[in-house]
């Protein structure tokens, strides 16, 4: 119910917005003509005083941007009301933008909510790329997400992923239908908060389930979360509070169990083994003589964009890619008889099996490439530059449509079809080579500076979860096949129409 409500509250947010102006009415059926000036980029047809907002509001955002730039160039300057905005399209200008440009485009612009657990001003995900950014992006890759510090909390990993196994043993032996989504996100949620917080976060006490519910609630206000990014600054001028009272009453529930996590972390601090990331936290916030002073909410709004941003981007690539898979049962034959041929059948698929496991890797990639969670790429450019030939001016928008540059026909053969296979061709091409031949048209974690630190943890997560799902056991899926059919709407995160529910069925291993 709550949220048909704030569905119907957007639906009535827009069309008041645009209906309310009494001249609308008047050029409503005259298009403007596209600006082709030398200086700035083409554009669309727009409308009086709501510009594009039309032409944005029939599907989602990646594919209305992807039908735009289809018919009028893969560099367009478009604006939504107030909001300029330089929408990229192309692969070369992605390319040039993150090569040449990626100071000036590492700002993510203004927070819409300062007081939200998740993107709000004590939250690293928005913060500008000042002293408070630069030491947190240190402490995270030294203490968490780093190749290093990743070795260093493997065992963590092992644990919670024969735990994942046990679970779907017991919901095979009672023939247990299961959505598969659910059960990834619960899986990466418990191993996050035992990477970060040890045994004062208890899957015994359902933490990772209860962390997994706010994600969920605070994914469904994505499209609350967008509006209010667009229209915040006049909103609060007619004292409009709706979209942040409803956002703020989930973010204040999820602060709660967060710092009732942290105080459990504090008062037993010294029962703590292999929870280095947050004792580096917390010295950053006691410590007075510390490189950067940090404040409680810091770490809070830290741990809620962990669980948020891994938790559902983990959790959405898991359930695309085994719907592929499940959806095309020849890639899933020969990625079992990979699995069986490395592994074996006497234990479970390791980390240190991923090297030797290509066919795996490709999979993952290629659903990454076909569904990538971060569909469009926000950011602004803080200087005036030149993109492409064509002038930008400081303060405007840019969105990287990743979903189109990932499926662009004159750089990917058959750009629609689920084929791991180009991404076996690729893997034998030198490191330097392979790198810069994805920066330049592969983009699922963004790119720059700003890029998902975690990447290198997401794709673990996703491919050992993967190959045990694979490796042990066989899937009945529910109804006659499975729906691809992508969810609608402004969203976070790109994901499945539909929870792809399966009840996993035994398959002989022995371990």
């Amino acid at each position: 119910m709550t949220i048909m409500v704030s569905f119907d509250f957007l639906n009535c947010l827009i069309f008041a917005l645009i209906f309310l102006v009494p001249t609308l009415c008047y050029f409503v059926f005259f298009f403007t003509k596209p600006n082709n000036g030398f200086d700035m980029p083409p554009s669309a047809p727009s409308l009086p005083i709501i510009g594009h907002l039309h032409l944005l509001l029939l599907d989602s955002i990646h594919k209305c941007f992807q039908k735009i730039s289809s018919k009028y160039g893969p560099i367009l300057h478009l604006h939504i009301f107030h909001v300029p905005i330089v929408l990229v399209s192309s692969a070369s200008a992605a390319y040039e933008i993150f090569k040449s440009h990626d100071t000036n485009v590492s700002y993510r612009g203004d927070i819409a909510i300062d007081e939200c657990i998740v993107f709000g001003s004590s939250g690293y995900f928005r913060a500008p790329c000042g002293d408070y950014w630069k030491f947190m992006r240190k402490l995270i890759m030294a203490r968490a997400l780093g190749p290093q510090a990743l070795d260093r909390s493997r065992g963590v990993r092992a644990f919670e992923l024969e735990r994942f196994h046990k679970n779907l043993l017991d919901k095979a032996m009672k023939k247990e239908t299961v959505k598969i989504g659910e059960e990834a996100r619960i899986l990466v949620n418990n191993t996050l908060g035992k990477m970060s917080l040890g045994s004062s976060f208890s899957v015994e006490n359902n933490d990772g389930k209860k962390v997994s519910e706010f994600s969920i609630q605070l994914a469904d206000l994505s499209h609350m979360f967008c509006v209010a990014q667009i229209f915040h600054k006049p909103l609060e001028k007619l004292g409009i509070s709706l979209l942040k009272t409803q956002i703020m009453e989930v973010s204040n529930r999820f602060e709660e169990l967060l710092e009732k996590i942290l105080v459990n972390y504090e008062n037993n601090v010294d029962k703590h083994q292999g929870t280095e990331f947050m004792d580096a936290l917390l010295a950053a916030y006691q410590d007075e003589n510390t490189e950067y002073k940090i404040t409680r909410n810091h770490i809070k709004a830290l741990l809620a964009e962990l669980f948020f941003g891994a938790g559902e981007s983990s959790s959405s690539t898991t359930r695309w890619a085994m719907a592929e898979i499940l959806s095309n049962p020849q890639i899933l034959e020969r990625l079992r008889e990979e699995i069986d041929s490395i592994v074996g059948k006497t234990r479970l698929i390791q980390e240190s099996d991923l090297p030797k496991l290509p066919y795996l890797q490709a999979v993952v990639k290629e659903s990454l490439r076909l569904h990538p969670v971060g569909a469009v790429l926000p950011r602004e450019f803080t200087q005036d530059c030149t993109i492409g030939g064509f002038y930008i001016h400081e303060g405007t928008s840019l969105v990287i449509n990743a979903y189109a540059v990932m499926r662009d026909p004159n750089i990917w053969e058959d750009p629609n079809e689920f084929k791991p296979e180009r991404f076996l061709n690729s893997s034998i091409l030198g490191k330097e080579e392979e790198r810069k031949e994805q920066a330049l048209k592969f983009l699922p974690f963004g790119g720059g500076r700003r890029g998902c630190p975690g990447l290198h943890l997401g794709y673990t997560l996703v491919e050992t979860t993967i190959g045990v799902m694979v490796q042990c056991f066989d899937w009945e899926i529910k109804g006659d096949k499975i729906n691809i059919e992508e969810g609608s709407g402004l969203k976070f995160f790109l994901d499945l129409a539909h929870p792809l529910e399966c009840t996993p069925l035994l398959r002989t291993i022995n371990h």
